[in-house]
């Protein structure tokens, strides 16, 4: 009992020590805003060449009709409500992305790729990967699609 006890002790101060700054963060109740910026941070490295769109610009782009929005969440969540005119690539098409209709597309369109809200990486991943089969012009909302409905813009049911 006693070794577990300190095994246990141990383990606590070296979860501690090692994240000493998130536990001050917390304690000033910057917590989030610390996240938010690793986050970020994380983003700028591993999608390095993604260009990202705010809600702003995605809402001028859908109205220019300049592109076509993907929306990169699961089947379900699309056939539940998307951003009107958005195709859906769900993340089990992703590996057999070379069959799917989009890539029979010009690679100079326009592509914004959206997931589900501002924590989710999906729309990221997509994009990536889409640039990486050839497309030239893929952007990727960050907001998500909860940021555009919750915003009022038009959305559809269905397919």
């Amino acid at each position: 009992m006693g070794l577990a006890v300190g095994f246990l002790s141990l383990a606590v101060i070296l979860g501690l020590s090692f994240h000493w700054s998130l536990v001050q963060a917390s304690f000033r109740g910057n917590l989030t805003a610390l996240l938010d910026q690793k986050r970020q941070e994380r983003r700028e490295v591993q999608f390095q060449g993604v260009r990202t769109l705010d809600l702003a610009k995605a809402y001028q782009i859908w109205q220019d009709k300049k592109a076509l929005f993907v929306d990169a969440r699961k089947a379900e969540e699309y056939q539940e409500l998307h951003v009107q005119g958005a195709v859906n690539v769900p993340p089990e098409k992703w590996a057999e992305l070379s069959s799917a209709k989009l890539m029979q597309m010009e690679r100079t369109r326009e592509l914004v790729v959206y997931c589900s809200q501002e924590s989710c990486d999906d729309a990221l991943k997509l994009a990536k990967k889409l640039k990486a089969a050839g497309f030239t012009r893929v952007m990727a909302f960050t907001g998500g699609f909860r940021a555009w409905d919750e915003a009022g813009y038009p959305a559809d049911t269905g397919r």
